[in-house]
């Protein structure tokens, strides 16, 4: 078993609960990891990542809220300090990304700059 590293990031109690009800879909890959990153692009010049993936040799296993998670650690740069929130109101479903690395974000709250 690899090192679980200490998080730079924490996830609300309620992207908790929405990763794992994800993972215990019918048909979730098992052996997949909950990723989370950035990529160039998006309207600000960064874009998040979260899904789930196979982890890659230069990936590093972090914890956060009883949550296991992948991230290049080149990336922690980016989202050191981050809070991921889920919500699921009617005027606005779906996760939600609070970094204090951001100088601007874009109104989908998907990209941002630092």
């Amino acid at each position: 078993m690899e090192t679980v590293v200490e998080s730079p990031l924490q996830f609300s109690p309620q992207a908790v609960q929405e990763i794992r009800r994800l993972m215990d879909e019918p048909g979730f890959d098992k052996n997949n990891f909950l990723r989370i990153g950035v990529k160039g692009g998006g309207c600000s010049g960064l874009s998040y990542i979260l899904g789930f993936d196979k982890k890659q040799e230069s990936d590093q296993i972090f914890e956060s809220n009883e949550l296991t998670f992948i991230m290049n650690p080149s990336h922690g740069i980016y989202l050191s300090g981050m809070e991921v929130h889920w919500e699921d109101g009617l005027n606005a479903r779906g996760f939600r990304f609070n970094n204090p690395n951001a100088s601007k974000t874009c109104g989908c709250g998907t990209s941002f700059a630092v």
